[in-house]
């Protein structure tokens, strides 16, 4: 399953090369914007944009609510996972058991 994380595009790095600074979960990474840079949105309106970030590249433009929302949930998920990982961990043997 591929999976988008949502981040925000806080720096232009490379107009020419559409490359960006995307905030990403308090994370800051270079990002291409190619894919949603066009005639009516070009490299310097993507500013502030929030998008979905899949292996380097911003694959779509969201708004603030959808991502806020979607962070809440992979917040949860990572909480789950993380008690899902407690409760299948192997324990130390019980003394004096085999």
């Amino acid at each position: 399953m591929c999976l988008g994380i949502p981040g925000q595009i806080v720096a232009i790095i490379d107009k020419e090369n559409n490359l960006a600074t995307v905030n990403i979960g308090g994370v800051k990474r270079p990002v291409n914007i190619a894919c949603i840079v066009d005639e009516d949105h070009p490299v310097e309106a993507c500013l502030g944009d929030w998008v979905l970030v899949h292996v380097g590249f911003a694959m779509s433009r969201i708004d603030e609510v959808e991502a806020q929302s979607t962070l809440r949930l992979l917040d949860e998920l990572g909480e789950f996972q993380a008690e899902a990982d407690n409760i299948t961990a192997p324990t130390s043997p019980i003394p004096g058991r085999q």
